[in-house]
C-alpha cells in the first residue's frame, strides 16, 4: 500500500488519519468539526490497514482489546476453579494412595468428576498454560499496534499546526491584539510551569509529562515479565514444590537434587499447651481439648561423595542438624524444607509367634517390617513361615478378591504358609487384624498376633523459586506503569500566528481540570483569553434545550 504525503510535504504511512508533522486530518469531510480523536494521534495502526493475509488476521485478533480482556476473564474464572480442591501437587498425604482414590475418597463424587476433568493438576494443563500464552501474545501484539505508531507521531510532530487541528482540539481560542512581548512572558510563564518550549517562525509549542503516555505500555511489559516468570515455573528445576513423607529414623533421598542432597527424620515432636503453665490458652484448651504449641522434626542432612560409583551405596557426609518448625525452614543451596503435616504412630512392624492351635505351644517369633517385608522366616528346628502375599491396605476388590488400597500399612493383610517337620508342604492361612481364613480347611498350626510397633511421620514439602525475582520485577515494572500512568498526564499547548491573529488550542490526555487552572494562571497579565472548552460548551447548550 501506498504511502500518503501531506500537503505539508511529509510522507505518512498508509492508514494515517492525521498528518504525523502538522497534524491535518487527511480525510477530513466538508462541513466536519467534530472534536479530533486524539488517543493515537490519528497515527496508522497495523490491525487498522492490513486485512487480507493470515498475518494480518491473526495479527488483528489478538491486537482486540476485548480479547485480551476475555482472555484474562477466561484465565481468572479457569484459576478460581482450580481453587475448588487442593491441587495435586499440594496434597498432604503420602503420595502412594493414588490422585483418583484421594479426590473420591475426600470430596466423593464431586471430587471424582474434578479429577476426571483434569481439573486437579489444572495449572500444568496444557489449556491454561495455553491461555497464559496467548494473555502474553495479546499483550505483545497490543503494545506493538499501538506504542510504535504513537511514538513515531508524537516524535515527527512540528511546532506550527494546521488549522484544522487547532480548531477541531478541545481548548481553542482565537485572539487579537497580542503583542510579542506578551508571548515572551507567557513563554516563561510555560517554562517555569515546566514545560518543554519549542519555537518556530513565533510558533510556540509547549508540552510536558510526554512520558506519561507511555505508562500503559509499561503495565504491559510488567505483566509480559511477571507471565513469563509463570510460564517458566514449569520448565524443569527452576520451580519445585514437592511433599515428603519421612519417618522417624528413616534416611531418604531428597527428590529434584539428582541425588546429591539426602535427610534423616531423627524425631518427629508434638508439643500442646499446658492450661497450668499457659494461661493465656486456657480457655481454648477447656473448650477443644489440646492445642498445638509446636510441630517439630529434628533431621540431619547430608551431602553425598561425588566421587561415588555408579551402583555403589550412597556415601554420605553430615551437613548439618536442624529442628525443622512451620515457619522455621531447613534451608540450603536454594532449597527449603518446611514443616507442613504430620501423621502419628504409623504402623511399621507387626510380630507373631507360629503356634500349635490345640497345645498353645509357640515355636518361635517373627516380626516383620511392613515396608521391607521378607519372603520367608526360619524359626530353627525346622520350623518356617513363609509371606505368600502382602497387602499393605487391604481390602476385598469387586471381584471379590483380596487387593491393596495403597502401599501404606493402614489396614496390613498376609497370606503365610507355616511349615513344620509333620507338615513339610506347610498350612496356608489367610491373616488381617481380627480376621483370619484358612482357605484350604482346618490347620494345625496359626500365625498368633503378638504386637505392634508404630512410628511418627514427617509430612515435609520441599520448595526451591528460581523465578520468584522475575515475578517481584515484573510486579515492580507493573506499579511503575500505574504511577507513571496514574499520577502525570501528557499536557500540550499550541499558540499560533494565524490571519493576523493568535490562536490558542491545548490537550491533554486526562485531568482538563488540571490543563485549564494551569492555563489561566500562564495567561494572566496578559490579552491572551482562556480558550473555549467545546466539550463543556455543547453539553451546557444540550442541559439547556
Amino acid at each position: 500500500m501506498n504511502d500518503v504525503k501531506c500537503e505539508c510535504g511529509h510522507v505518512n504511512p498508509h492508514g494515517t488519519i492525521l498528518c504525523e508533522a502538522c497534524g491535518k486530518v487527511l480525510d477530513e469531510k466538508e462541513n466536519d468539526k467534530e472534536l479530533l480523536d486524539m488517543r493515537y494521534e490519528g497515527s496508522a495502526r497495523r490491525s487498522q490497514t492490513y486485512q487480507k493475509t493470515i498475518v494480518d488476521k491473526i495479527w488483528n485478533f489478538f491486537s482486540s482489546v476485548k480479547v485480551g480482556v476475555w482472555l484474562i476473564v477466561l484465565t481468572l474464572i479457569a484459576s478460581a476453579i482450580g481453587t475448588i480442591f487442593p491441587q495435586e501437587n499440594s496434597i498432604s498425604i503420602p503420595p502412594s494412595m493414588p490422585a483418583d482414590q484421594f479426590y473420591q475418597q475426600q470430596y466423593g463424587w464431586l471430587g471424582k468428576i474434578y479429577y476426571q476433568l483434569g481439573l486437579s493438576d489444572l495449572y500444568n494443563s496444557w489449556w491454561y498454560l495455553l491461555l497464559i500464552a496467548m494473555i502474553g501474545i495479546s499483550l505483545v501484539i497490543c503494545s506493538l499496534d499501538r506504542v510504535v505508531p504513537l511514538y513515531k507521531a508524537l516524535k515527527a510532530q512540528r511546532v506550527t499546526r494546521h488549522e484544522g487541528f487547532l480548531q477541531r482540539q478541545r481548548l481553542f481560542g482565537v485572539n487579537q491584539n497580542v503583542h510579542n512581548d506578551e508571548l515572551k512572558v507567557i513563554k516563561q510563564h510555560l517554562e517555569r510551569k515546566r514545560y518543554h518550549v519549542r519555537e518556530e517562525n513565533g510558533d510556540l509549542l509547549a508540552e510536558k509529562g510526554r512520558f506519561s503516555r507511555w505508562g500503559p505500555y509499561v503495565n504491559h511489559i510488567g505483566l509480559i515479565i511477571f507471565l513469563i516468570g509463570c510460564m517458566l515455573r514449569f520448565i524443569p528445576g527452576m520451580y519445585i514444590n514437592k511433599v515428603m513423607w519421612v519417618r522417624e529414623g528413616e534416611t531418604v533421598e531428597i527428590p529434584e537434587t539428582n541425588g546429591q542432597y539426602y535427610l534423616k527424620n531423627n524425631e518427629f515432636i508434638l508439643q500442646n499447651y499446658d492450661k497450668n503453665k499457659d494461661k493465656n490458652f486456657e480457655h481454648a484448651i477447656n473448650r477443644v481439648g489440646n492445642v498445638v504449641k509446636n510441630y517439630q522434626s529434628n533431621v540431619v542432612l547430608y551431602k553425598q561423595d561425588e566421587h561415588r560409583i555408579p551402583g555403589e551405596t550412597p556415601k554420605l557426609t553430615k551437613v548439618k542438624d536442624y529442628k525443622i518448625r512451620v515457619n522455621d525452614p531447613l534451608t540450603f543451596n536454594g532449597y527449603s524444607v518446611y514443616q507442613v503435616d504430620y501423621k502419628p504412630n504409623e504402623l511399621n512392624a507387626m510380630s507373631f509367634s507360629l503356634t500349635n492351635k490345640n497345645t498353645g505351644q509357640s515355636y518361635g517369633d517373627l516380626t516383620i517390617n511392613l515396608f521391607d517385608p521378607k519372603s520367608k522366616y526360619d524359626l530353627g528346628n525346622g520350623y518356617s513361615v513363609e509371606l505368600l502375599s502382602y497387602f499393605p491396605d487391604f481390602e476385598f476388590s469387586k471381584s471379590g478378591e483380596p487387593s491393596t488400597k495403597s502401599r501404606i500399612p493402614n489396614n496390613p493383610a498376609f497370606v503365610f504358609r507355616m511349615i513344620a517337620p509333620d507338615k513339610p508342604k506347610g498350612d496356608t492361612s489367610f491373616v488381617a487384624i481380627k480376621q483370619t481364613i484358612e482357605p484350604f480347611g482346618n490347620n494345625e498350626y496359626k500365625m498368633a498376633f503378638k504386637g505392634i510397633e508404630t512410628k511418627n511421620v514427617s509430612g515435609l514439602t520441599l520448595r526451591k523459586d528460581s523465578t520468584l525475582w522475575l515475578i517481584i520485577l515484573g510486579g515492580i515494572v507493573f506499579m511503575i506503569g500505574v504511577v507513571q500512568g496514574a499520577y502525570w498526564n501528557h499536557r500540550r499547548i499550541w499558540i499560533q500566528h494565524k490571519q493576523g491573529e493568535i490562536w490558542v488550542a491545548a490537550h491533554t490526555n486526562k485531568n482538563w481540570y488540571g490543563l485549564k487552572r494551569e492555563m489561566e494562571a500562564v495567561f494572566s497579565g496578559t490579552n491572551i483569553h482562556m480558550p473555549v472548552d467545546k466539550l463543556q460548551r455543547e453539553n451546557t447548550e444540550k442541559e439547556e434545550i
